[in-house]
């Protein structure tokens, strides 16, 4: 077995002990929070962790309504240009927390007056020490350059933040079912990746809302581990342009959760369907064994992490297919230290 193999299957275990770990800490920033709201949160991440911070964005801004901008760390550590002070919230997100441009950046908004959340794997890095709020991912040790428990981990805690500052029973109750369906999903081969992307040079993955994180990270896992040129686009995106390129036997990957934006991910999927496109999708709404993604999440908002907790195994099986060693890709190290 793979290091990415092993990695990935323990990310149910991850989870849950990310959530009893962090149960305290997560309770008293949603206080916190909901006494003294930020007009504004901007998220710090690079990577895996920036598909992290869209599903972020788009939960911060359903579930509260407060805007949520993406941080260009250059602007801090190549520009060094100030910040206006002012009473942002900066959610850093990092499984290293030592990346020195993330680091720049959270130093400039902290200077600024921002309050910093971190959510890093590695509790004694320079990142976990700046936060005024720290919460370890605690995924334990991730020796494949390719991240996967971390991820689904940084998605958890995201979740329990904004279910915990929104005071969302029903996610809040969801969430403590989270490893057992995450679990149950590990077998699962839901797109039969080996089989359709074997000889494959190019591919779209779509999803849409919550979903659009996972698609863009699924797309960024098959670019490090498989050789492919993957894009990950909205399902809405995806018709602005890139579909002129879509025809007869050009993959698709979709993610279509049971939330407002499924329809969207089917009808795109459908209609590429109609020009012969090579279209797998991983529906929350169907039947798999133990019931449907939508059934084993029990919210819509966890839907994403179960399906990416199900697509990883099959990028490594496609990786090892395509002759590639998904734990080390050719030119990449598991910290990357950029300025």
């Amino acid at each position: 077995m793979t290091l990415m193999a092993a990695e990935a299957a323990e990310a149910p275990e991850a989870v849950g002990r990310l959530l009893a770990a962090n149960a305290g800490v997560l309770a008293e920033l949603g206080r916190t929070l909901r006494e003294t709201p930020p007009s504004l949160v901007v998220t710090c991440a690079r990577g895996s962790s920036d598909h992290a911070a869209t599903y972020g964005k788009y939960m911060i801004e359903t579930k509260l309504g407060i805007p949520v901008a993406s941080a260009a760390p250059s602007v801090a550590s190549v520009y060094e240009a100030p910040v206006v002070p002012g009473g942002a919230l900066m959610i850093a997100i990092s499984q290293s927390g030592r990346s020195p441009d993330l680091l720049a950046t959270v130093e400039a908004y902290k200077a600024a007056g921002a309050r910093i959340v971190a959510l890093v794997n590695d509790e004694t890095s320079p990142l976990a020490a700046m936060a005024d709020v720290f919460v370890p991912l605690k995924a334990g040790p991730e020796k494949s350059v390719a991240a996967t428990k971390s991820y689904i981990a940084a998605l958890a805690g995201l979740a329990a933040i904004v279910a915990h500052w929104s005071e969302d029973e029903a996610m809040l109750t969801a969430l403590n079912g989270l490893p057992d369906g995450l679990a149950a999903v590990r077998s699962l081969v839901p797109f039969g990746l080996v089989d359709l992307l074997k000889d494959a040079n190019n591919l779209f993955i779509i999803g849409r809302g919550y979903g659009f994180a996972v698609a863009q990270e699924a797309a960024l896992k098959l670019k490090e581990t498989c050789g492919l040129h993957a894009e990950g686009f909205s399902a809405a995106e995806v018709r602005h342009g890139p579909m002129a390129i879509v025809n007869a036997g050009f993959p698709i990957l979709a993610f279509a959760g049971s939330d407002a934006g499924g329809p969207s991910v089917r009808e795109a999927a459908d209609e590429f369907e109609r020009r012969d496109a090579a279209v797998r999708r991983l529906d929350a709404l169907e039947n798999i064994p133990g019931g449907s993604v939508a059934q084993l999440a029990g919210h819509p908002a966890l839907e994403p992490l179960l399906m990416i907790q199900a697509f990883y195994p099959e990028a490594n099986a496609l990786s090892l297919a395509r002759g590639f060693d998904p734990d080390a890709p050719a030119h990449l190290r598991k910290v990357t230290e950029t300025r």
